[in-house]
């Protein structure tokens, strides 16, 4: 007697409910590989990816996504109609959007609901949606279609760590992004910025990628006039000391690209102090006033750090002849912050301020050389203290020596 196709697939899937353990989910959910879901008879191995997913946890199930009908193990039947087998990019962001676009089934879980029109005003979903190209992605270019995980799991594609490579895929396709003009070399830059080495060498998962300038699903590119904004989220009091100068002036008239004048759209390269005035003369010729302003406030910024690293040397100095440091490391500390705020206020050009914060850093290191010098001075007075000691010691030897000489000669 022949037996069916649908009773080889049952005895299949029983067998494969066996031997396949799902991951344990929370307590509100059980996941199990249901030996009566006609799905897992042809596509366990998408199951199982599926079960890791965070979709899982939340009670998900094939059909949520697919339709079709799950109770049959026919594939005719377990296909039927309505049924979307391999949706394409535009089909899975409308799939994705009918339960991320509702806040009433977003709120419980704390997630926004506004992620489809943020992706529809966004560069990617202008070519994807509106445009009908398919370089733009779709939701399952960032994230699994299956093993779909938050964004603070280690393994996303999307946590911190990974985000940026995961742009990358894209923006580094040299076929790809020729086309629009991208350059392809953002991705290496990045990684050797102070962003990237602060992520990538320091573990620092608050240092800002891809998608904290440019936004996740919005993803576009800050005009010039935003720039400041973008990094103000950030660089908090750099933004507010640049709009009290003239190059806030100028960006709020769009005669000046904000942050990117003087560092770097991917590279946020730190500007060295003894380079400033270089890197002024990119825009204002030499010998002009603002020259001189650039050469004035490097030779601020030099000297400043020429006394901390002054007033650094003489703390090392003082522990290594054993003396107590409580206080010069206090003062050293209030030099620092004094040195911090410069590197601040220098944004807004103010001279004043300027001036008086490098005063303040000058006169605190100066007063910890002091007392490296009191205790030089010290030290060689109690060297010289130690002279008439040493002078009394070799006459009790040399009368000692007299004396016994005599004593022996006696004795003779």
């Amino acid at each position: 007697m022949r037996w069916s196709r649908q009773v080889y697939l049952a005895i299949g899937v029983m067998a494969l409910s066996a031997v396949v353990a799902p991951r344990p989910a929370p307590a509100q959910v059980r996941v199990t590989l249901d030996s009566t879901y006609g799905c897992v008879s042809c596509h366990a191995e998408h199951r199982q990816s599926f079960i890791a997913g965070i979709h899982s946890e939340r009670g998900l199930r094939c059909h949520d996504c697919h339709g079709g009908d799950p109770s049959s193990f026919a594939i005719d039947a377990g296909h039927s109609q309505p049924f979307l087998g391999s949706p394409t990019k535009r089909e899975t962001v409308q799939l994705c959007a009918s339960c991320h676009s509702d806040p009433n089934q977003m709120r419980q879980y704390g997630l926004p609901a506004d992620q489809l029109a943020e992706f529809r005003a966004s560069r990617h979903g202008e070519l994807l949606l509106s445009r009908g190209i398919d370089d733009g992605p779709g939701c399952t270019d960032c994230h699994d279609a299956h093993t779909i995980l938050p964004p603070e799991d280690a393994r996303s594609d999307v946590h911190p760590s990974n985000i940026s490579a995961t742009c990358a895929v894209c923006h580094d396709d040299v076929e790809m992004m020729d086309p629009y003009g991208i350059p392809v070399d953002q991705f290496e830059t990045y990684r050797s910025s102070e962003h990237g080495l602060s992520l990538y060498e320091e573990g620092n998962a608050a240092a800002p990628t891809c998608v904290d300038c440019h936004g996740s699903h919005a993803a576009l590119p800050a005009p010039p006039g935003e720039v400041p904004n973008v990094c103000g989220q950030c660089h908090v009091l750099v933004r507010q000391e640049f709009y009290e100068g003239p190059h806030g002036d100028a960006t709020l008239e769009g005669t000046l690209p904000g942050c990117l004048a003087c560092h770097s759209q991917h590279g946020t390269e730190h500007i060295p102090h003894e380079t400033v005035q270089a890197t002024c003369r990119e825009c204002h010729e030499n010998g002009t006033p603002e020259d001189d302003i650039a050469g004035a406030l490097q030779e601020t910024l030099v000297q400043a750090e020429e006394d901390l690293e002054a007033a650094g040397r003489s703390i090392d100095e003082l522990v290594r002849h054993g003396r107590d440091v409580t206080s010069a490391r206090l003062r050293f500390r209030t030099a620092q912050a004094n040195q911090l705020q410069l590197t601040l206020v220098q944004h807004s050009l103010d001279s004043l301020r300027i001036e008086d914060l490098s005063r303040r850093v000058r006169s605190t290191s100066r007063g910890i050389q002091e007392i490296e010098e009191v205790s030089i001075e010290h030290r060689w007075e109690h060297k010289l203290m130690t002279i008439p000691v040493w002078f009394l010691a070799l006459a009790v030897v040399f009368f000692s020596a007299i004396k016994l000489s005599g004593v022996r000669r006696t004795s003779e």
